[in-house]
């Protein structure tokens, strides 16, 4: 997008075409204004366009131009945090609450993906946590305690059982959640927006939200080209925030994140690797992920962005840490590199604020988008729209992060240390 290939890299070359779309160049009027085209918006329109409502979706690029475009594209159930933390957080009503939502939300991805016909690549296989070491496999302990708990179909699986699963044999166990799966993430967003716009829903690109305003009891917000009025807004914009509401933005600590694919591997190689096609990521303070494509690419990430030295020192440590984890590849040849922004709350938990009267927004989802970005989408509409749904959080008033900037420069450049290390040992 916009002539870089670091943007979206191989979910750009291999996506479906996106919808046709244009910016909005006349003022016009809906019921709810949602502003951008990732998961969350996307969903929010289009389980708005359901239920009748007209709906004006307003993207300052292109669908899935912000993180839905750049992920990983694991569709992963619940958070980063543990299960038993997410409740002393938000205590016990509350938190159960949320951790029933969450674990729900994969679900939701596969009803849209199979109601709407939409290809994506989507492998309902699951996904694997892998243990990089004993301090990692104590934590999948826990994890795995607590998941089942509460009734989740998880599997802790010893050494020899997450290397036949992994195609390696570095880690030291893994935790399988059968809810779990993988996506072409563009794909997907671009997916949502073709059945946005076939329920009714009107959807505009190259149309940032430049100006928002009180109106008539509502709301007016403007474009470089034209204008909407709408009794409710919603922002959907994240880590992406850019023009308006930037207490969405300032609320958050951005964490760069990249990703590198292979060429497309020999069968008789592709298929000694995640055999079942799970998802994968590991333990590691600075984790890597790994998953396959259809075409037997091998999507390698790990935090760090892809510009100045970073580019060539995460290259050259992805390099070497392929031919450890997975010496049955060979030479490694990169086809596409891309990166992104994670932004990251203070107790790595979502948000819900009401930013104004009639005005909202979901955002701070912590490097998991996909799943919950869909979820909060669906349960937002059926909250608009007068429904009996209860929201999974309350509203709170954003907090800036304190010395994010600084923050945010020290995991990057603390990726890049990490990795130049890793890479020489």
């Amino acid at each position: 997008m916009q002539g870089n290939p670091r943007s979206h890299g191989l979910w750009e070359k291999t996506a479906r075409p996106a919808p046709v779309t244009a910016p909005l160049a006349d003022k016009t009027r809906a019921e709810v204004v949602v502003i951008g085209g990732g998961y969350t918006g996307l969903s929010t329109a289009l389980h708005l366009a359901e239920r009748g409502t007209d709906v004006v979706l307003l993207e300052a690029v292109e669908i899935g131009f912000g993180g839905a475009g750049r992920n990983v594209g694991l569709v992963n159930a619940g958070m980063w945090v543990m299960p038993d933390a997410l409740v002393d957080t938000l205590k016990v009503e509350r938190g159960e609450r949320l951790i029933d939502f969450l674990g729900e939300g994969p679900a939701h991805v596969w009803d849209i993906i199979e109601r709407y016909g939409i290809d994506c690549e989507a492998t309902r296989a699951g996904t694997l946590h892998v243990a990089a070491d004993r301090t990692g496999l104590a934590e999948l302990q826990q994890r795995h305690e607590q998941w089942s708990r509460r009734g989740a179909p998880v599997q802790l699986l010893d050494a020899g059982a997450a290397a036949e699963r992994l195609g390696t044999s570095r880690y030291h166990g893994a935790l399988f959640d059968a809810r779990a799966g993988t996506i072409q993430p563009l794909a997907y967003a671009r997916g949502l927006a073709d059945a946005a716009i076939g329920r009714g829903a009107r959807i505009f690109t190259g149309s940032p939200a430049t100006e928002l305003r009180s109106h008539d009891g509502g709301w007016r917000i403007a474009t470089p080209q034209g204008a909407v009025t709408a009794g409710k807004v919603v922002f959907a914009t994240d880590a992406y925030t850019r023009h308006l509401m930037p207490e969405i933005r300032t609320q958050q600590v951005f964490l760069p994140y990249f990703n590198l694919a292979t060429a497309p591997l020999p069968d008789d190689v592709a298929k000694r690797i995640l055999p079942n096609r799970e998802g994968a990521w590991d333990t590691r303070e600075v984790l890597t992920s790994f998953r396959m494509d259809r075409r037997n690419r091998l999507v390698f990430g790990s935090v760090g962005a892809l510009r100045h030295g970073g580019q060539a020192i995460h290259r050259a440590w992805a390099r070497r840490a392929l031919k450890r984890t997975f010496p049955q590849i060979g030479r490694v040849e990169f086809e596409a590199e891309w990166y992104g922004t994670i932004g990251m709350t203070s107790d790595n938990l979502p948000r819900f604020h009401q930013l104004a009267e009639g005005v909202v927004t979901f955002c701070g989802y912590n490097g998991r988008g996909i799943a919950p970005g869909t979820a909060f989408g669906r349960c937002l509409a059926d909250w608009l729209t007068g429904g009996n749904t209860e929201l999974p959080l309350q509203p709170t008033p954003p907090q800036p992060a304190s010395l994010r900037a600084l923050r945010g420069a020290y995991y990057e450049a603390g990726a890049q240390a990490y990795h130049l290390i890793d890479a020489r040992g």
